[in-house]
This record gives C-alpha cells, structure tokens and sequence, in this order.
C-alpha cells in the first residue's frame, strides 16, 4: 500500500452527501460546510474538505483565489473548506445556500431548487471530513482541485454512478448517501493523486514527501506505528538506503531531519487526543511511543510551550465557552 493510501486509512477519511442541487440561470450562491452537515455521517469532524460533482449543465466557481468553470461530469474539491461563490452569473448578488436549503423527503438529504427559470444546473454536493491526522495533506494541498471524472480509472463508470446517485437521493432512496459516500472517497483520493502527479519536480513539502518513493514508504511507517521506538537507522533500513542517503533525501524534501518530523507529528496526534478527552495523559504517551508519562509531557511542553494537562484544559475551557 502507497503512503497517500496508507495515511488516509489512519485518518478515518469519511465521504457524505450533504446537499442535491437543482439550479436554473440566472442564479448564485455562497456557502461553506457547516460540522452540522456532517451529523447524519460522522461526529463533527476536525478537517472538513468540501465538494461539488455538476450531475447537468455548468456553473463558475469562485474562491480567494480567483474564479473556475465546472462542466458537467466536473468536480471540484476545496480542501480547506474555504467559503466559496457558485453560480451561472458570478455578477448576481448571492444569496446564502443555507436560506434557500430545503429539508430531506423521507429519508433523503437536504434539497435546493433556486433560480430564475434560465439553463439548468443539477449538482451533488458533498463533504469528507477526518481528524487531525489529514490536517498535514491538506495544508499543502492547494485551495480547489478540479477533476474531470471521466478521465480517471474506470471515470465513465464513477460519472455514471454519480448520475445515478444523485437520481436515487432525489427519490429518497435510503441507500443512496452511502453509495455515494463512498464515491465521495474515491474522488478525493484520485484527484490527490493527479495532483501529486502534475507538481513540478523541483516541489518541497508533504506532498513531495508522499511522491518520493523512499520518502513516502517512511512517512507511511512513521504514520501507521507511531508508538514504534524508530531510530533514523531503521528508517532507512525500512526504505533500503543508508542512513546519511536517507536523512538528506528527506530532510530536503521535507524541509526537517526525520527524527524532528516524528516528534512533531507525534505532538498532532496527542493533541487530537487531548482534546477528545478519552484518555489519560499516561494512555496517550504510550501510545504515541513514550516510555513515561514524563517524557511525554517533556517533550509536549517543549513544542507546546504548556504541559499537556494545562494545554488541554485550555482546549476544553475553550471549547466550552464557545
């Protein structure tokens, strides 16, 4: 298993289907994800990475970075769940998606049916949400991924299901979100990978990390047996190079020695920990591969700047005045 697949089975990655939209020019709307949205499929999840699949027609779509055009059998993904502008005219003022949703039939999903009579637009519009873990892809993902799903393996079959998909929710069909779940996951994790297969060679940072052979396999490791006692040496060993060739390659890939990324990416996961609030401080050392609880709370404090007992009940008082 590849390092991008194998990180994303330690997220949690949760595809749903928050919206069936039905739009006629002229029309526009803004909105963003809401964790509410996510309820029907999932606790509210720490990273919510948004999308719509155009099912008929065409729109634009607008973010801090500029303006797109989806095409039927399009979809667009934002991965920071950044609030955006979709319409056939960008020009009409929009009116904000959560005033004109309407609730579910039955057991289908929220609806909208919007617009001035003109060309049609049918869309699907869902979410993916995981914890913490995904926080790191996405931050060096860029604002909007577009993928043509016809082009990807076996598209003409996922465009289909889509189309299908989007039939059965408006028909209230029980089973439909969970197909289409699904469907959301294969369209992330596809149009990642077209991303990672398009980055320039001379490209640093996570992703480049994910596309380097060596790299990748140690990040999958280091990712997947966190509690593993790793030294830089078995690292290498793991990924068949020595252990300077190794430190080098990743260093300048991933702008820090291994060892440091570890560390760091040992601290994301007991914070996510800390603020679920399951386990003591011991039970999460232990099992982000801490001997003690006082080395943990050393080395948390050291990139922290609080003790993790302190840092999370700040997070909890946070969390509950908020």
């Amino acid at each position: 298993m590849d390092a991008l697949s194998d990180m994303l089975r330690v997220v949690g990655l949760t595809g749903g289907i928050f919206l069936d939209a039905r739009f006629t020019a002229p029309w526009c709307v803004a909105g963003q994800v809401g964790p509410e949205s996510c309820a029907p499929y999932m606790t509210p999840p720490d990273q919510i990475v948004c999308f719509h699949f155009v099912v008929e027609g065409k729109c634009f779509i607008e973010t801090s970075e500029g303006v797109s055009e989806v095409e039927e059998g399009e979809a667009v993904l934002l991965p920071r769940n950044q609030l955006h502008r979709l319409g056939s005219d960008l020009k009409v003022k929009p009116i904000s998606a959560a005033d004109i949703m309407l609730p579910p039939e039955g057991v289908g999903v929220p609806r909208i049916v919007h617009g001035g009579g003109g060309e049609a637009c049918t869309m699907v519009c869902g979410f993916l949400g995981g914890d913490a873990h995904l926080q790191p892809l996405l931050a060096t993902l860029p604002p909007l991924l577009k993928l043509r799903v016809r082009d990807t393996p076996g598209g003409e079959w996922v465009a289909q299901s889509f189309r299908y998909g989007a039939q059965q929710l408006a028909n209230g069909n029980p089973g439909a979100a969970t197909v289409m779940s699904k469907m959301s996951e294969l369209l992330f994790v596809e149009a990642v990978r077209r991303y990672l297969n398009t980055m320039p060679e001379a490209h640093t940072g996570f992703l480049a990390g994910l596309r380097d052979p060596a790299v990748g396999k140690a990040l999958a490791l280091m990712h997947t047996q966190i509690a593993r006692a790793w030294t830089a040496e078995e690292l290498a060993d793991a990924v068949n190079l020595s252990r300077s060739a190794f430190a080098d390659r990743f260093t300048t890939l991933m702008g820090q020695p291994p060892m440091r990324y570890l560390t760091g990416w040992r601290i994301q996961v007991a914070g996510h920990k800390l603020r679920e609030g399951r386990q003591t401080i011991a039970q999460i050392a232990f099992d982000i591969g801490y001997e003690s609880e006082a080395a943990f709370t050393r080395a948390f404090k050291r990139e922290m700047g609080v003790p993790p007992a302190t840092w999370r009940k700040d997070r909890l008082k946070s969390a509950a005045s908020a």
